[in-house]
């Protein structure tokens, strides 16, 4: 087993080292003519961009100290982002290629071929003449027209400039450079603005009809850790609030660190305000963090968690359940704890982080499952991979007689950065087919 896991770390490895090295010779090797400070400097960029990236990851993971998480998260995980969109950048840049070097071959070559000139026949009379002239003085007469004749000009020199192949590989490579900068940049800056507020309605057909309109501020995904702390925090928590919901669901992964490092940065959620209280529930990233202490915490902050636990409110119930990774721990996913003996003719709503949790939503006769975890994919194209991954990967889809959302989630992982996956804290209005 442990040669096998050795095997694969080695293999992914070198496909990272083999894509940063095409990183390298196509921005760097290829723009540059020769050795010199921007080659130096070009190398320095690529050489440090992935170890700081390494160095993220595992100062994270191994619980290293947080101010030396927080220096490493922005540049290492930002680098992680922009190494993905100047790879896929470069890739669309080998097709544009060809399509240059057609365009400069037609810049460069002349418009038509310069006609012969043709000596006009010398004429009869001259003929004559020249045959009565000795060849001495025949031959001295060509000697002197021909000194006569002009000299052709000597060609012009072609003025000094990059090669074709280094003026190609500049607009390749500067191309794909800006595209990048671009796409992570305008990614960045939609994370740490804040979530925008998505709305649905869903309607229950157990629901009764005094609680049509009735709206749960669903947010998952907030992932407070060295990069998105006490100030992000705080724009979740006032987006929600200004929604006035009658209920808030928090569907997993709060954070990506410990209650020692992060208990600051999740004050905020103290704030929280609805008529029907906050709920939680845990997600994957809460057993990395450790979960019990987790959810003591936020019990401390006012919310409600819901370990495999059910509360019936005045018009349906709410239930919800740990999350799968808590299986390692003994504390894994327990719908019949949480569902097993409840009256079947109420409405239910579940809490559970993950969207796969859904068959056995079905098999216990929920009418509504509230998830997140996919982030909606969170970095194109990662979406075509996380939807292979997962049932749903976002919105409302119906699974027999149980409908199951899944937000985008409010935060990020890894990298502060979404691309065609925006941030969203959804409130879902209950509708009652009775009204």
């Amino acid at each position: 087993m442990v040669i096998v896991f050795v095997v694969v770390v080695v293999l992914a490895l070198a496909v990272f080292g083999g894509l940063h090295w095409y990183l390298w010779r196509r921005l760097v090797r290829d723009t540059t003519a020769r050795p010199g400070v921007y080659r130096r400097v070009g190398t320095a960029v690529l050489v440090g961009g992935p170890l700081l990236m390494f160095a993220a990851i595992t100062s994270e993971r191994t619980g290293a100290p947080f101010w030396l998480q927080q220096v490493l998260a922005w540049p290492g995980f930002l680098w992680m982002a922009l190494s993905i969109y100047l790879l896929l950048a470069l890739l669309v840049g080998e097709a544009v290629r060809p399509l240059l070097r057609r365009l400069l071959d037609r810049r460069t070559a002349p418009a038509t071929e310069p006609e012969p000139v043709t000596e006009p026949e010398p004429a009869l009379a001259d003929m004559r003449e020249a045959a009565h002239v000795p060849a001495g003085a025949r031959a001295a007469g060509e000697a002197g027209r021909a000194s006569e004749a002009p000299v052709a000009a000597a060609p012009a020199p072609t003025p000094a400039g990059p090669s074709r192949r280094l003026l190609i590989s500049r607009v390749v490579g500067g191309a794909a450079a800006a595209a990048a900068v671009g796409t992570v940049g305008y990614g960045t800056y939609g994370v740490v603005s804040g979530p925008r507020v998505k709305r649905v309605t869903v309607p229950l057909a157990k629901l009764p009809r005094a609680a049509h309109g009735y709206r749960i501020a669903v947010v998952s995904d907030i992932h407070l850790g060295p990069v998105l702390g006490r100030g992000f925090a705080q724009k979740v928590v006032d987006t929600i609030n200004s929604t006035q919901p009658d209920l808030i669901a928090v569907v997993g992964d709060l954070v990506d660190g410990s209650v020692k490092d992060l208990g600051p940065a999740a004050a905020p959620l103290a704030q929280l305000r609805a008529r029907h209280g906050a709920f939680f529930v845990t997600g994957n990233h809460e057993y990395f963090s450790g979960a019990e202490e987790w959810v003591a915490r936020v019990r401390e902050l006012g919310l409600n968690p819901l370990e495999n636990a059910r509360t019936e409110l005045a018009h349906f119930d709410l239930a919800g359940v740990n999350d799968i990774a808590g299986e390692d721990e003994g504390q894994g996913p327990d719908f019949a704890k949480a569902l097993g003996d409840r009256d079947r003719g109420r409405a239910c709503v579940l809490l559970a982080h993950q969207p796969v949790q859904i068959h056995d939503a079905v098999d216990h006769g929920v009418d509504l499952q509230l998830s997140g975890h996919t982030h909606g994919g969170q970095l194109w194209p990662g979406n075509f991979i996380a939807d292979l991954a997962n049932p749903t990967l976002a919105g409302l889809e119906r699974y027999g007689d149980t409908q199951l959302y899944v937000s985008r989630g409010a935060g990020a992982w890894g990298p502060p950065t979404r691309v065609g996956a925006p941030s969203d804290i959804t409130v879902v209005e209950l509708a009652s087919r009775q009204a």
